[in-house]
């Protein structure tokens, strides 16, 4: 496919047919994938591949108390998960809150779940004595997830970035083997979607762009 196309039509995929993704399949995704760049060129990332049913029952389990929270804070019109304001939502109203089939059906439909991790000795955090949430130690991990879902797009599969499953971390790491000091970064579904987009919504350049200073105005053509 056109690199170009591939970018504009890689959307988040949760509705899988029962296609199999096969190994030799999954290997080339993950051979073009892993030209992704990292802090350092350090590569600090593993990647856990999940078939097995009882496992990923186990994972749904996981998934559920983060996702339940994610559920309940935005009914009440909050951000979920924020860091920067403190939710509102009382540990009664979670757990009265449903887990939506569409957080955790991909788990279990996808051909194969792939659970990624990076080791924290790799990671330059160099926002980690900013007072907010840490964001730049992700450039390690990261592009590589995204390069997965593209190279997923470009072999006809697709797939979405989860983190539900991060919120309950230590009982993800005992069930996987995932050792100190590895942390995990996303849960990622892939499959043959039920419908492939051919275009998706996004922002303009114009609304997200500044030139030279905040309050310069937009980049236009």
């Amino acid at each position: 496919m056109d690199l170009y196309e591939v970018m504009r039509t890689t959307a988040a995929v949760r509705d899988f047919t029962d296609d199999p993704l096969p190994d030799d399949v999954l290997r080339t995704i993950l051979d073009n994938a892993r030209f992704a760049p990292s802090g350092g060129n350090r590569q600090g990332t593993q990647v856990v591949v999940v078939r097995d049913s009882t496992t990923r029952e186990r994972l749904v389990e996981i998934t559920e108390p983060g996702a339940r929270r994610y559920h309940a804070q935005r009914a009440a019109g909050e951000t979920p998960w924020s860091a920067f304001r403190p939710s509102t939502v009382t540990d009664e109203q979670v757990a009265q809150t449903r887990v939506p089939a569409s957080v955790t059906d991909p788990i279990r439909r996808a051909a194969v779940v792939l659970v990624v991790c990076v080791d924290l000795r790799a990671v330059a955090a160099l926002d980690l004595h900013l007072d907010r949430v840490g964001i730049v130690g992700g450039a390690s991990v990261y592009p590589l997830v995204w390069n997965i879902l593209l190279a997923a797009r470009n072999e006809g599969f697709g797939g979405t970035i989860t983190t539900m499953a991060v919120a309950e971390e230590p009982a993800l790491k005992q069930l996987l083997g995932i050792p100190e000091p590895y942390a995990v970064a996303a849960v990622v579904p892939l499959g043959r979607p039920v419908k492939q987009l051919a275009r998706l919504t996004r922002a303009e350049v114009e609304d997200f762009t500044h030139l030279e200073h905040w309050d310069g105005g937009p980049l236009r053509a």
